[in-house]
């Protein structure tokens, strides 16, 4: 299986269409057509239904494009990596990060990076622990941002230097808002809006035996999202404090949890991940910084 077939592959699947994908490779129809059919015979598989105007996924095509994309963007990666073996002024980083204030410390070190390396390109995905950990397994990623302590057999890491601090979103004129902390009995009955992670891993640190106790409205992956959702009255969000804005005006506030919960969060990578030089050379001013 070659990569050049498979990015002949993505490139129909992207446009569900063979002459637009066709003209997009710069490739006739014929050899596209040719290509994808040796494609399905070297799986045993069909991978497109075709109807009159566009071409669609079968489920197995669905699966080959997941696994595709991986494969080529690991083949882009690598291709890159070596282009730039010898080039003192630049490359490419790539990062997976959870959703945090302290992503900043990071943000300032990557442009301190640049004026020694001003030909830096880096590449950002944002997520929460399992989808970032899934690239940074697979070699997609050289280092992920996690608010949860890593598998130490599996990673090596470094700490940020601060704390998050966990809190309760809701509307500025909300009854809770007039409290200068939320404690547990506060949200009793009330709907709450969290990341699947963070109600499973953190809250029950806060909220102990009264867990079971506590009423999950909706999961979200992205705190923005949330707060709109709290903003219209119809939840409470579960947050690190910064995430959205609840400054005066904004419609919400912020109140801390009381006793008061933190989460640390941790730049992580692979154990003997063999690193890029750019990588190499970032993770050593970064361990300066940190450490």
């Amino acid at each position: 299986m070659e990569i050049r077939t498979l990015r002949y592959f993505l490139a129909v699947a992207r446009e569900e269409n063979m002459t637009r994908a066709a003209e997009l490779l710069h490739v006739t129809q014929p050899t596209l057509s040719k290509a994808l059919k040796a494609l399905e015979d070297e799986l045993g598989k069909k991978l497109f239904t075709r109807h009159s105007f566009s071409i669609r996924l079968t489920d197995e095509g669905m699966l080959l494009r997941n696994r595709a994309e991986d494969l080529v963007s690991m083949a882009d990666r690598i291709e890159r990596e070596f282009i730039s073996l010898d080039d003192i002024t630049g490359g490419d980083l790539y990062f997976g990060l959870a959703e945090s204030s302290q992503i900043r410390y990071l943000a300032r070190e990557i442009r301190a990076f640049r004026q020694t390396y001003p030909c830096l390109r880096y590449h950002i995905t944002s997520g929460d622990t399992e989808q970032v950990v899934e690239k940074l397994d697979k070699g997609l990623l050289d280092f992920a941002v996690l608010a949860e302590t890593p598998d130490e057999a599996r990673y090596e890491s470094l700490v940020f230097p601060e704390s998050e601090e966990w809190g309760l979103v809701m509307p500025e004129d909300d009854r809770l808002a007039s409290k200068k902390a939320i404690h547990v009995d506060d949200l009793l009955g009330l709907p709450l809006f969290c990341s699947e992670q963070n109600w499973k891993n953190d809250i029950p640190r806060w909220a102990g035996e009264r867990m079971e106790a506590l009423h999950l409205e909706g999961s979200f992956r992205l705190a923005y999202n949330a707060s709109i959702f709290a903003k219209e009255h119809l939840g409470y969000l579960l947050t690190f404090n910064n995430l959205v804005n609840t400054s005066p005006g904004s419609g919400l506030s912020f109140r801390p949890l009381s006793p008061r919960l933190e989460t640390r969060l941790y730049l992580v990578w692979k154990k003997y991940q063999a690193f890029s030089p750019i990588a190499e050379r970032f993770l050593s001013q970064l361990t300066a910084a940190f450490v």
